[in-house]
C-alpha cells in the first residue's frame, strides 16, 4: 500500500483522522510534528523562536526520513505545502489527500492550542488559509471536505484509502 500522506490547516484534523485511519487500515500512524521533534531533539516552538526558516528546513529533513516509509499514514504540518520539495518527497511513494476544513470551523477548535503561527493571533487563520488554499489543491490527489461530521469524514478517508489499495 501506499503512504496515504494528509494535509491541510491547523486544526483540521490531519492527526485526529489519521490515527483513526491507520487504525482501521492495520498501517501504522506517524504525525510529522512529533516526529519532528524526536529526530531534532527541539521543539516546534523552540525551531520558530530562532526562525520559521529554522523550522521548515527541519520540517523537509523530516518529511525526507518519512517518504522512505511504505503503507503508512501521515500526518504533514499545516505549512508544509509551503515547498514543493516537501510535497515531491510524500509523492514519492505516497497519495497526498487535502483534508479541507473551513477556517470559521477551524477556529472552534483551537482554542487554548499553542500553535506557533497562531498563538499570538488565532484570526490568523483566515489569512493562512488564503495564503495555502491553492497550494492544498495544486498539491492534493484527492481533496475531503470536513464539515465537522466526523463519521462522514473518516468514510470517506477510509472509502479512498481502499481504493487506491486495491
Amino acid at each position: 500500500m501506499k503512504n496515504i500522506v494528509l494535509i491541510g490547516m491547523p486544526g483540521c484534523g490531519k492527526s485526529t483522522f489519521g490515527k483513526r485511519l491507520a487504525r482501521r487500515l492495520g498501517c501504522k500512524f506517524y504525525d510529522a510534528d512529533d516526529v519532528l521533534e524526536q529526530r531534532e531533539q527541539r521543539t516546534i516552538k523552540d525551531f520558530f523562536a530562532e526562525s520559521e526558516d529554522a523550522f521548515r528546513a527541519a520540517e523537509t529533513r523530516t518529511l525526507a526520513y518519512l517518504a522512505e516509509l511504505e503503507g503508512a499514514v501521515i500526518a504533514t504540518g499545516g505549512g508544509a505545502v509551503k515547498r514543493a520539495e516537501n510535497m515531491e518527497l510524500m509523492k514519492r511513494k505516497g497519495v497526498v489527500v487535502f483534508l479541507d476544513r473551513k477556517p470559521e470551523q477551524i477556529l472552534g477548535n483551537i482554542e487554548g492550542d499553542a500553535r506557533p503561527l497562531l498563538a499570538a493571533d488565532k484570526q490568523r487563520i483566515f489569512k493562512l488559509y488564503e495564503e495555502r488554499i491553492e497550494l492544498y489543491r495544486q498539491y492534493a490527489d484527492k481533496i475531503i471536505t470536513n464539515t465537522g461530521d466526523f463519521g462522514r469524514t473518516l468514510a470517506a478517508l477510509e472509502s479512498y484509502a481502499r481504493q487506491i489499495s486495491e
